[in-house]
This record gives C-alpha cells, structure tokens and sequence, in this order.
C-alpha cells in the first residue's frame, strides 16, 4: 500500500474514477487522507521501541527526539532483566520522569512508545488489515467538506446531490469513530497489562478549595 494506492481506494468509494473530471484534486485528496492517518494513529499507534541512556541520580529523560509522538505507553529500567521491569512514569512536555524506587545510575532504559503512522508515495506503516477502515475515514472526510462547500451554490448534479455527499460522509466518520474507538480501548487494554500507568488520584467526594 501506498499513498496512490489509498486515493484509488478512496476514490472507488467516492465514485470518482473518471480521471478526466475529478471531483476532488489529488492534493484535496491527499489531505483528507492525511487527516484519516492522524486521526488513526491517535488510536492505534505505530509502535516503537527506542533506547535511551539515563544520568545518573536523574529520574528525568529527555524524549523531544521522539518525533510525532501520540503516546508514551511503557518504559522498562533496568534494561536486560527477566521478569522485564516496567518503571511507573510521569510525563510532562518532552520530560518523562521516572517513578519507581529505581535512581538511574546511567545505564539505558528502554521507551516503548506509540508514534504517528506515515502513508507515503513509496511506503506505509499501516498495517494491511486497518487500510480499509482509513480509507473510509478520508472518503467520509472528503464526502463531508465538499458537501459543506457545496451548500447554497449551484450544483450540476441536482438539489439532492449535496444532500447526500453529507450524509455518506457523516455515516462513514461514525463508522470510523466507532471502529477506533473500539480498537482503541482494546489496543489499552493490552499495553495496560504491562504496567500500572501514573495517573494522580482524583477524589469524587473532597473539596479542596481554590
């Protein structure tokens, strides 16, 4: 799969094959399926894992090298060790602090964390089994602005026409939100397993004032 692969996807679902009179531009095209990409990611993550060296007597790491990060979901200190371990962490702006009882003495810990998927002229990081449902969310994008454009202005295709880009495109981004967040929610249950993530507790019953 590839960038032209997702358009001729995306475009059969559309109904705008004739390559002589497009309906949408490739570059039109091309950001709806940028936006479907993004939105997928923040869902379903493209997973990495990178290795970085700790300073010694710092709980802090640096990860602003971590481009397009979506989400950090585990980090193991001290590296090598069987069963792994997984260090509870903070997380403020490119900081990630560590948690656990472990001081880093310098030695590397391990990041495992999600970053954005990429859809290029040559390449993808999709996964083969998601490319559909990512088409459905550019189509339903797309679907959707030109309705939105269309409104009140004078439309070869007849006075229903717009009427009905919007709701195929509404109908295709509910499809797509549902899948992702139903992908989603199991896609934290399995990195949740790993570790207990740090959250502060928040209390229901306690007033603690301005």
């Amino acid at each position: 799969m590839n960038l032209a692969d997702m358009r001729t996807i995306v475009r059969r679902e559309l109904k705008d094959e004739d390559a002589d009179n497009y309906r949408w531009t490739n570059d039109e095209m091309d950001r709806h399926i940028a936006r479907a990409v993004k939105e997928f990611s923040e869902a379903i993550p493209y997973e990495q894992k990178v290795t970085k060296a700790t300073t010694a007597n710092s709980r802090e790491l640096d990860i602003s090298s971590l481009s397009d990060r979506v989400m950090v979901a585990v980090v193991e200190y001290p590296v090598g060790e069987f069963p792994m371990r997984y260090q509870r962490f903070s997380l403020w702006g490119d900081t990630l602090t560590l948690l656990g009882s472990d001081v880093p003495d310098g030695s590397n810990a391990c990041i495992y964390y999600g970053k954005l998927h990429t859809l290029a002229v040559s390449s993808s990081t999709i996964p083969a089994e998601f490319e559909e449902l990512v088409a459905l969310g550019a189509g339903g994008y797309a679907a959707y602005e030109w309705a939105a454009y269309a409104t009140n202005r004078v439309n070869a295709g007849g006075s229903d026409t717009t009427g009905e880009f919007l709701k195929w495109g509404r109908d295709k981004l509910e499809q797509f939100r549902a899948a992702l967040r139903r992908l989603g929610r199991r896609n934290r249950v399995r990195a949740g397993s790993l570790y207990r993530p740090y959250y502060p507790a928040v209390s229901q019953t306690t007033d603690y004032g301005p």
